[in-house]
């Protein structure tokens, strides 16, 4: 995996690349701000760029919001020291495909790989908040959208940050069988992928 580091604090991207490169990650280049960031996903392609938020000249979510235009297939990882509802929020919105906390180094490599696999990843405290912070306006009515019970089931599944082999295994189903369902229900919701999903859930249903 190649990743890129961006960070306003030089000696924390120093940190984070010496932690990734002892557990095999490639560290194409470190960048401390939005705008580097747009310049080094385009020169390197990362496989996972993990970016932190705040920011001078340019915030992260900022360059985030840039980059999943330009590239909506764009993986991108928050590794913050905030968890404020506002950012969480935002992004959720964006698209970004995790917003883990820096104060959980063991996490940071293992969520990457899990990003890089398709997955989205939260830290813990940020999990929790997310019914909180989307909730429900009103009843979501399914059968507008010809979502079947089974379609209903994974949807929750998937909101609860469950994988594929989780959900096959808790509805007794193959991993293919999960894999098609999402995509059918992706399709029907004009839905980009499994992070929307998940924030449609929590927004619509929940």
């Amino acid at each position: 995996m190649r990743t890129v580091i961006v960070d306003d604090d030089g000696l924390v991207a120093i940190s984070l690349k010496t932690i990734l490169e002892a557990q095999g990650i490639e560290v194409a280049a470190t960048g401390n701000d939005g705008k580097e960031a747009i310049e080094l996903y385009h020169q390197y392609h990362p496989d996972v760029l993990l970016m932190d938020i705040q920011m001078k000249e340019m915030s992260g979510l900022e360059a985030a919001e840039q980059i999943l235009i330009e590239d909506a297939e764009a993986k991108i990882l928050f590794l913050t020291t905030f968890s404020d509802d506002e950012y969480i929020v935002k992004a959720l919105n964006i698209g970004a495909k995790g917003y883990i906390l820096k104060q959980d180094f063991e996490g940071i490599a293992p969520a990457m790989q899990a990003v890089e696999r398709g997955q989205s990843v939260f830290g813990g405290e940020i999990v929790h908040k997310i019914p909180v912070l989307m909730q429900s306006k009103e009843e979501f009515d399914y059968e507008k959208y010809d979502i079947s019970e089974k379609e209903q089931e994974i949807i929750e599944q998937v909101a609860l940050g469950k994988s594929n082999r989780e959900i096959a295994g808790e509805l007794f189903l193959s991993e293919g069988t999960v894999r098609n369902y999402i995509s059918l229900v992706l399709d029907k919701l004009s839905l980009r992928d499994r992070t929307q999903l998940a924030i449609f859930y929590y927004q619509n249903v929940r």
